[in-house]
Parts: C-alpha cells; sequence; structure tokens
C-alpha cells in the first residue's frame, strides 16, 4: 500500500486514474484540485466514499498548502497531471497556462525537493515525482515519422510551450538537486468524463443535437489516440516500475486525420442514435486553429520493451465504449454545460 498525491485529480485523466488507484489497488490518494471549469467532482462520485480517498481544494502555485500537504499526508509519490490542456484556449489565455503549467510545476516541484530530503530510509529511496506531460511539446510531424523520448523540442502553441518549459524543469530538478523524477508523454487521450472542448466529445454533443460539427481547415491534422484507461494503465506502470530521471512516451497506435474521427463518430451514432437524416451531414468545415500543427505520432516502444504496456483498446473499441458512455450520461454532460463555456469557437486569434 502507497498514499500518493494526485494533482488535478478531478480534471478528465486525473479523474480516471484517481479512480483505478481506489477501485483496483489498496493505495490511498490525496486528491489536489483547484476545481477550475475542467474540474469536475461528479466525475469522482464512485470513489468519494472511499476511506483511502481525500479531497483537498487548492492551487498547485500555493506552496504553503503544497508543503502542508505533503507534511500532513506524508505520500510515497505524486503524480502531477494538474494543468491547462486545450490549445484553443491557451491561444485566448497564454497566461493563464504559464502560471498553472509552468509556475505550478516549479512550485510542487521545489515542495517535494525539500519534502524528499527530510525522508529517511526506504520512505526516502522510494520517493516518486511522475510529471504527466504530452506529445505536443516535440512539435509537428511530416506525413513519415514517430516521436521518440529523445525527439529534440519544438513547441509552437502556448499551450505545448508551457508543457514543454514544465518538462524542462523536471529534468533539471532531478539532475541538479537528486528529485526522482520521471515524465510521460502521452497522445491525444479521449473516453467517459472529458470536458466537451475536445474533439471527440464536441463532436458527440454537436450530433446529438443536431448542430453543425465543426472541422478545422479540411480535416487532415493526423493525431494519434489513446484511450483514458490505457493511458492510466501506462502512467501507473511509470511509476511503479520506471527508472528515475527517464521518459517514457505513452502512445495509443491509433493515427486518424480529423475528419476520419468525425466520420467515424458519426457512423457510430448512426447505428446507435439513428436520425431521419446520416450524421455526416452535420459536418462543416470551419476556419483552422492559428499555427495548427499537422501530424503527430508517438512510438511507444521505451514503454513496452521495459514496462510490458501496450494498450488494450483499438480506436474503434474505445471510441464506441465512449460514445456509449456520453449516450448514457447525458445529465452529466448538462451539468457540465450550464457553466460558462457553451461549445462555442474557441482560439481564433486576434
Amino acid at each position: 500500500m502507497a498514499k500518493i498525491l494526485v494533482t488535478g485529480g478531478a480534471g478528465f485523466i486525473g479523474s480516471a486514474l484517481v479512480r483505478r488507484l481506489i477501485q483496483h489497488s489498496n493505495h490511498t490518494v490525496i486528491n489536489l484540485d483547484k476545481l477550475t471549469y475542467a474540474g469536475n467532482p461528479a466525475s469522482l462520485a464512485e470513489v468519494t466514499a472511499s476511506p483511502r480517498y481525500h479531497f483537498e481544494a487548492g492551487d498547485i502555485c500555493d506552496r504553503t498548502l503544497v508543503e502542508d500537504l505533503l507534511k500532513r499526508h506524508q505520500p510515497d509519490a505524486v503524480m502531477h497531471l494538474a494543468a491547462e490542456t486545450h490549445v484553443d484556449r491557451s491561444i485566448d489565455e497564454a497566461e493563464t497556462f504559464i502560471q498553472s503549467n509552468v509556475i505550478g510545476t516549479f512550485t510542487l516541484l521545489e515542495a517535494a525537493r525539500h519534502y524528499q530530503r527530510q525522508l529517511e530510509g526506504v520512505k526516502k529511496s522510494g520517493f516518486r515525482f511522475l510529471h504527466v506531460s504530452t506529445d505536443e511539446v516535440y512539435g509537428s510531424l511530416g506525413p513519415q515519422g514517430l516521436f521518440h523520448e529523445d525527439t529534440p523540442y519544438a513547441p509552437r502553441s502556448p499551450y505545448s510551450a508551457s508543457k514543454a518549459a514544465s518538462d524542462h524543469l523536471v529534468r533539471a530538478w532531478h539532475h541538479t538537486y537528486g528529485l526522482a523524477t520521471l515524465i510521460t508523454n502521452c497522445s491525444n487521450n479521449y473516453g467517459p468524463y472529458q470536458f466537451p472542448e475536445k474533439l471527440i466529445p464536441v463532436t458527440i454533443l454537436k450530433a446529438l443535437a443536431g448542430e453543425r460539427i465543426p472541422v478545422y481547415g479540411r480535416g487532415e491534422n493526423v493525431r494519434d489516440w489513446l484511450f483514458v484507461d490505457d493511458h492510466v494503465r501506462g502512467l501507473l506502470a511509470v511509476l511503479e516500475r520506471g527508472r528515475p530521471g527517464e521518459t517514457y512516451n505513452i502512445g495509443g497506435h491509433n493515427e486518424r486525420t480529423n475528419l476520419e474521427v468525425v466520420t467515424r463518430i458519426c457512423e457510430f451514432l448512426d447505428e446507435l442514435e439513428p436520425r431521419d437524416q446520416d450524421h455526416r451531414r452535420l459536418i462543416t468545415f470551419v476556419q483552422d486553429r492559428p499555427g495548427h500543427d499537422l501530424r503527430y505520432a508517438i512510438d511507444a516502444g521505451k514503454i513496452r520493451r521495459e514496462l510490458d504496456w501496450e494498450p488494450h483498446e483499438s480506436f474503434d473499441t474505445g471510441l464506441r465504449k465512449t460514445i456509449l458512455w456520453y449516450l448514457e450520461n447525458q445529465e452529466w454532460c448538462r451539468q457540465v454545460l450550464e457553466g460558462h463555456y457553451r461549445l462555442e469557437r474557441l482560439g481564433i486569434g486576434g
């Protein structure tokens, strides 16, 4: 059994991680979350009654709070997922991304460094700080090739630049101070409980409402899609068996153009939620995002070889599960969309 401090545990990936830790292990979880627009306590309804789950409301930029949590709970690991993540939103609100992703990570690293230093014996040698990042730090790929762990960084959006900066800080704190850090860079996640500003949930909800489904440019941009539960399994494999100081790329081996993704969702909805007309008739091409990277694709060979991890879900099996979840959880969607976000277009620039 271990105690794990999870930052951002009420978000999309964070809540999937917390649910798995509580439901499939004996670990204790301390969830630190600021509960911004993308943090939803309802995503954790299945585990909140567990005596092994503890919620702490707060900001990772609050050094005093973070140090107090480490002192009180004495965790064996920090799994750092708290971040602003939406590229479109970063174009409109870059400062928020610098604060959360760069300053917040720095604050956590400093608190963890001082915390680890006062530990002793096995508790000290076993402490880990896992930083969860993105493949977007590597920039844009051409039609061929894959991102590897040693691919040079070339971020091209405020979001990816902020995550690249945080990755560099994590590596520096390992090499300079000896903090036992691990970094993961993942491809595009999808699955249940995802806040509806990303491509897949936006497409599902627009289609169900009979509204136009926006596709940027000509829909030619390619992403590698990773089902969120597969990602969570990868994170735990890295935490438990990864080598401190190392980076592990986690990808789904599921490259699709955005248009292919949207079209496949429409095909599933024609089967699962048929309407008078083909859902594909709702697809509408709109102005592309500024600086929209053409293609991301991850080589996940290192985590497969060293940690025996592979995704369980194909794109079709994961997508079907995701669509069924949204169909069965319309109340969750309604509550989320009662806030200030109404599926409107963000990040046009200017």
